[in-house]
């Protein structure tokens, strides 16, 4: 069964919905009226233009405000109701998605969004999504099981969704369990030892490739939210090419290219039918949407399996991490450094840390701003707003990670650095960190003695390290003129 086709996407004049401001006040296109835009309305109606523009549902599918009385929670409203087509809609029927729109810009928790869930079970409402500043997750509800149980998808269904595009929705792309992800790399990384003959550290730096392929096809998806996910075997069937695999590689390099993390010479060093095998077994699962600490519990423990007593690499318990980096507090401006940072646990833990109170203090800021606002009687509402808008407004531009001199570019690009010895290593922390949100720009493939870019003596407020107790230096062993030699083109990279 599939939506009505005739209904209504775009706005009069037949062009796609757009944000309409006028002295103050934004134009609700559900409602045909105006609304004074504070900073709450407008994150509301610029997600919907996402809901009409690109997943092609109609206003005539869709209610604003929608009121919950009568319903078992007085008083209460949705932000959004979206039906599965306009008649579900004027029978009212149960809605297809319930959305929760905030301002908020921390990290969106299902236990911060409690409400969505319970909208949905109260309309019986299989999809339920939060929204705010800085993300987007996507919820199914599973009625068969207590509230408070819900399970974090990679996407809505669009407009146009048959039952079998749900049904499949639904079983691709998934989040995943630490251990689950865990025991899928070591299945991959068998499948490269057994099938190209490789050993552990050659076959890692493979999976390591295609983790950052999916990675990269992830993100565009996101980006664009387009319906065609280019990390699929069926699309690398279509591919004429000697290597399909390795053309998204080149692809992802460029993407990358800034950032010095593979070669410029560097491939895919596996057969393509390897690579199918491999891409198969990961294409049904959502690394980027997979909670940072599900995902790197994980990959150190598939790191962990993979190097230790092979290769001669340990890796800090993320327990230990965990403790380490809260006993020192690391604080927005500290310069911190692992001078021998491995997989990168520490340095992203910190990055992770800071960025959540930055994040914290800024909604607390605009708070405090507003309950002062809102207390000023002597305001008309539109005047109110104005405040609030400016207000929100100069607090989003400081926390923009990617505006130069902002509190999140700072953390980003001035605060974490790293060196590892091991160019395997260096490579990994960097990939790790990009994952994790970034602060990669500061970690070096270098010996964690010697001076390098941002890393030199007396530098740092905080260093959190796991020496390399395994390592010894020979006392023959001397630093040469080539050994702190740096490259024109590096010098001016860390300039």
């Amino acid at each position: 069964m599939r939506p009505d086709k005739k209904t209504k996407k775009t706005d009069a004049d037949g062009a796609p919905l757009a944000v309409r401001r006028d002295k103050g006040k934004i134009w609700s296109h559900i409602r045909s009226k105006w609304l004074v835009e504070t900073p709450e309305e407008t994150v509301r109606q610029q997600y919907l233009l996402v809901l009409a523009n690109e997943y092609g549902f109609s206003v005539d599918q869709i209610a604003e405000e929608v009121q919950m009385t009568g319903r078992g929670s007085a008083g209460a409203r949705a932000d959004f109701a979206i039906w599965r087509t306009v008649k579900d809609k004027v029978d009212d029927n149960a809605p297809f998605i319930i959305i929760e729109c905030k301002s908020d810009n921390v990290t969106i928790k299902p236990q911060d969004y409690m409400q969505g869930e319970n909208y949905a079970r109260i309309w019986g409402t299989p999809f339920f999504v939060t929204h705010n500043s800085r993300e987007t997750k996507y919820w199914r509800v599973k009625k068969d099981k207590v509230p408070g149980y819900t399970e974090e998808i990679e996407n809505i269904p669009h407009a146009d969704a048959s039952d079998n595009d749900i049904k499949e929705l639904l079983s691709r792309l998934r989040v995943f369990k630490e251990r689950e992800f865990a025991d899928l790399l070591h299945k991959c990384h068998n499948i490269i030892r057994n099938r190209e003959k490789k050993d552990p550290a050659a076959a890692f730096d493979e999976i390591a490739k295609v983790l950052f392929i999916k990675v990269y096809v992830e993100r565009e998806l996101l980006t664009r939210r387009s319906k065609e996910n280019l990390f699929t075997v069926d699309v690398l069937h279509r591919q004429i090419s000697e290597n399909p695999l390795d053309n998204l590689f080149q692809e992802t390099k460029r993407a990358y290219a800034t950032d010095k993390i593979f070669d410029d010479d560097e491939r895919i060093n596996l057969k393509p039918a390897t690579g199918e095998a491999i891409v198969k077994e990961l294409e049904k699962y959502n690394l980027s949407d997979t909670s940072e600490d599900v995902k790197g519990v994980a990959f150190e423990r598939f790191l962990g399996r993979t190097f230790r007593g092979e290769i001669g690499q340990f890796f800090t318990p993320r327990t230990i991490v965990e403790f380490m980096v809260h006993m020192v507090d690391p604080r927005e401006d500290d310069v911190v450094c692992d001078p021998a940072s491995g997989s990168g646990g520490f340095l992203i833990r910190v990055f992770e840390i800071v960025r959540e109170k930055i994040l914290a203090d800024a909604d607390s800021e605009y708070n405090e701003f507003k309950a002062t606002v809102e207390a000023d009687k002597s305001l008309t509402d539109e005047k109110r707003a104005k405040k609030l808008q400016e207000k929100y407004n100069d607090i989003q531009t400081m926390i923009e990670q990617k505006r130069q001199g902002s509190r999140l570019w700072k953390l980003s690009n001035r605060c974490i650095y790293g060196t590892d010895a091991n160019d395997r290593m260096a490579r990994t922390s960097k990939m790790n960190m990009i994952m994790h949100g970034d602060g990669h720009g500061g970690v070096h493939h270098h010996d964690g003695f010697l001076n390098v870019n941002g890393i030199f003596e007396g530098r740092f407020d905080i260093i959190l390290t796991n020496p390399p107790f395994g390592a010894n230096v020979e006392p023959t062993d001397k630093v040469l003129a080539v050994d702190i030699a740096v490259k024109p083109e590096a010098e001016e990279r860390y300039l």
